[in-house]
């Protein structure tokens, strides 16, 4: 049995470049239809830490930050420079150009961005690199959303903001640490005396989205509706299969399809084709690579497909998703090595940078994070936040303490002696305050995560109290960064370069306009949400 139902715009997703495409297109009076593939919307946004690099952005000009248009795009050319048509000079005009529009209308709507002033674009010292670039929304009362709550993949209602994490997980060792620590709280405490159940970061910014695409502008989100195949006219994408429990449905689009379901992390065979590894995501389960061959199947370019928005995460014990570092690996008294014992990188530097490190030197081998007590006692470490987890990490072998580190060494693998005379090396380069090996605390971007009471470089600590600790860590990713291959105002391309018309792709399941580097905080979500606006728009003047 099948049914039909006509909408002017589909779009498959319901994360950021999803809401960002029916806002666009719904606010221009078009009817809007949005498909989750899963019982749970918001993607992979909903679990991220919801910052949005945009440079040159109105919240920034309110707050007397200068930036330019010019500069932008001399950073994107100085950090992101030719990785293929995705990276486009037209792109990257598009997006810089693209910013003011989806800031200025999603605020139009309710939505209240504020600004991660300390947050560094994580190469400043390049040219047209700025502090500041990155907004976020101010903690949003989920209670707004009413039962759409029950259904988000957001995770647990906290009040925080990016700006906190880097002070919080200081809290032993700072007293701004402490004090910013206690704010949290207090926002905590605010909010239920007022009634209300406050979300940051992610959660907050896909409860924001969805008050206004939803609640504000009528757009229809529909949940477990995994699309199947592209419907045509010709040559024309006209709209989408959905598969139900039941029914098959088509549904056609008057204007357009937008393609925003995420990347293909969770889809080991994907993943093992293009990636040669199996991947240890950070994103959403739902992201399964579907609509990638469905896009392909109808003549869609495909580019980056070898590449994703990597990091170093800890290995999670069975059950247990791993745990991204961002932070912790910034702090002193702590080093990553390989499974020799050898540091491989600056431990500090930009998490795409050191996941692509990683996969150079041995994708298949194992590293550890070493650390001594200090670290521990100072620094929070969210990784073993769950006691009953880090009571399987040391089960399962991922997590060991010794007394010193030839025992250590024995109990990861490692060589004793290439372990000690990596640490003795080490501790040389921190008491001189220099890393002349990878020049780790050298960049702003560094040092926003370093301990500033630590001198002479706030990255650097050496490894001299026992008991000595070493976690597993792997190589992981907040996604996967390669996708369709996409123009100016986000519509599909072929191979030959010619527009598909009536498909649009954008997020995580397009080729990435940042190419195979990180240039700020946000840089997966900015994109995201300004290319879908675009096509929002662009459908609406179809």
């Amino acid at each position: 049995m099948s049914t039909t139902d006509t909408y002017d715009v589909v779009v498959v997703g319901s994360g950021a470049a999803a809401f960002a495409t029916a806002i666009g297109a719904a606010e221009e009076g078009l009817s809007v239809v949005m498909l989750e593939s899963t019982d749970r919307w918001g993607g992979s946004t909903a679990m991220s830490g919801g910052g949005l690099w945009l440079p040159d952005n109105p919240v920034m000009r309110r707050d007397g930050v200068q930036d330019s248009r010019e500069e932008a795009l001399a950073y994107l050319d100085a950090t992101v420079g030719d990785e293929g048509r995705c990276t486009s000079p037209e792109r990257k005009a598009a997006f810089v150009d693209g910013i003011a529009d989806f800031v200025e209308t999603t605020e139009r709507h309710g939505v209240i961005w504020r600004r991660a002033t300390d947050y560094p674009d994580y190469y400043p010292e390049r040219p047209g690199g700025k502090i500041g670039r990155a907004i976020e929304v101010e903690p949003f009362d989920g209670k707004r959303v009413g039962c759409w709550a029950q259904t988000s993949r957001a995770l647990i209602p906290l009040p925080i903001m990016t700006d906190d994490v880097w002070e919080i997980q200081r809290a032993w060792s700072t007293t701004g640490g402490m004090r910013r620590g206690v704010e949290v709280i207090s926002r905590v405490l605010s909010g239920l005396v007022r009634g209300k159940k406050l979300y940051g970061i992610g959660a907050g910014l896909a409860m924001s989205l969805l008050d206004v695409a939803v609640q504000r502008l009528g757009v229809e989100l529909r949940l477990s509706s995994p699309v199947t195949d592209l419907a045509l006219d010709g040559d024309r994408i006209v709209g989408v299969t959905v598969a139900g429990s039941e029914v098959e449905e088509t549904i056609y689009a008057r204007r357009g399809v937008m393609l925003a379901a995420g990347g293909f992390d969770h889809n080991e065979d994907m993943r093992q084709k293009h990636h040669g590894i199996d991947g240890s995501p950070s994103g959403a389960p739902g992201n399964l690579g579907q609509v990638h061959t469905i896009a392909a199947r109808h003549g869609a370019a495909l580019e980056l497909m070898d590449d994703a928005w990597w990091g170093a995460s800890v290995a999670g014990p069975e059950g247990h998703d791993p745990t991204f570092l961002v932070g912790e690996r910034a702090l002193p008294y702590t080093i990553i090595v390989d499974h020799q014992g050898r540091r491989i990188a600056n431990e500090a530097e930009s998490y795409v940078d050191l996941g692509h490190a990683m996969l150079e030197h041995d994708k298949d081998g194992a590293y550890w994070m070493v650390a001594d007590a200090r670290h521990g006692r100072r620094y929070l470490r969210n990784y073993l936040a769950d006691p009953r987890a880090t009571k399987a990490m040391r089960r399962e072998g991922l997590l060991h303490s010794a007394g010193s580190l030839a025992d250590l060494a024995d109990l990861i693998g490692a060589d004793p002696t290439t372990l000690t005379a990596t640490v003795d090396r080490f501790n040389r380069l921190a008491r001189s305050g220099v890393d002349v090996d990878f020049r780790r605390g050298e960049s702003a971007y560094d040092r926003y995560y370093g301990d500033p009471t630590v001198t002479p470089n706030p990255n650097l600590g050496p490894l001299e109290k026992a008991p000595f600790t070493a976690v597993r860590v792997v190589i992981g990713d907040l996604g996967t960064k390669g996708g369709v291959l996409t123009d100016e105002h986000a519509r599909a391309l072929r191979e030959d370069g010619s527009v598909i018309e009536g498909l649009y792709a954008a997020g995580n399941v397009s080729a990435s306009v940042m190419g195979r580097t990180y240039p700020g905080p946000g840089s997966t979500i900015g994109p995201a949400t300004v290319f879908g606006m675009i096509a929002g728009r662009h459908m609406a003047q179809a």
